[in-house]
């Protein structure tokens, strides 16, 4: 039979070692151990890898990943497909829920932009300028939050959340790349407890490229927390993460924490 170590089954599923790690320790990938200690993986890991990566890209929670996997350990589709139907309405109901969001933040990004679109009083800021409004629209910072990709009971879920990014390879390389481009074009940065808050030009085509970049990070790393401030003259992102991952946190963000 076909056995794997950690650094050949990294290298044949394409999951960095320190997620096969992770994996073993939450219970989704068993490993046995050669008698001088290293992890020596079945010809099994492989499917099972496959499974695991498709499960956390329709947003599973582990502990849902670590049941199906229960119930595809007993060797019949049609009792995966069953337990597996539900879970998916319930993505389904949560995506619907998260675009509502999105949608009410790009119709608020959009009538700022149509306030501030106007022509500019001469002189000095003032009331009536369209900065400084008592409107709805731009009376005040307007907070938006990510929601997690599942409910919690927990008030700061993300602080209990594993530390693991499910990213690996070329992908882990380019979402790097595109938080670097996108960071670069802060005006300001400033620590705030647990992470950093970055300032960005008032805009809807960038708010929608931060609130975009910002939810397909939380799908991979749910130990982010994204937070969006929109101000008549700034957009402010704020992220936090759990001490541990202080060193994502630095690396992606130039947080200090």
């Amino acid at each position: 039979m076909t056995t794997y170590r950690i650094s050949q089954l990294a290298e044949r599923s394409g999951v960095p070692a320190t997620t096969l790690r992770f994996y073993e320790d939450v219970g989704l990938l068993p490993a046995d151990r050669t008698p001088s200690g290293y992890r020596v993986y079945g010809e099994d890991a492989v499917e099972r890898l496959a499974f695991i990566s498709s499960a956390k890209l329709l947003g599973l929670a582990l502990d849902e990943i670590r049941e199906l996997l229960d119930v595809r350990e007993e060797g019949v589709c049609a009792s995966v497909r069953a337990r597996m139907l539900p879970l998916a309405a319930d993505r389904i109901a949560e995506t619907d829920g998260r675009i509502a969001e999105l949608r009410a933040f790009s119709a608020h990004l959009a009538g700022v932009h149509t306030e501030l679109s106007g022509p500019a009083p001469s002189g000095a800021c003032g009331p009536d300028c369209g900065c400084t409004t008592t409107s709805p629209v731009a009376a005040r910072p307007v907070p938006i939050t990510l929601s997690p990709t599942r409910p919690s009971r927990i008030a700061e879920p993300w602080r209990g959340t594993p530390v693991a990014c499910t990213l690996g390879g070329a992908e882990l390389g380019e979402r790097t790349e595109q938080w670097k481009q996108l960071v670069s074009r802060a005006e300001g940065r400033e620590e705030i407890p647990d992470g950093v808050r970055l300032s960005f030009p008032a805009g809807a085509e960038l708010a929608g490229e931060v609130a975009a970049l910002a939810a397909a990070e939380q799908g991979c790393c749910a130990f982010f927390d994204f937070t969006l401030h929109l101000t008549p003259a700034a957009l402010q992102l704020e992220v936090r993460a759990p001490e541990s991952a202080a060193g994502m946190l630095a690396d992606l963000f130039g947080a200090t924490v």
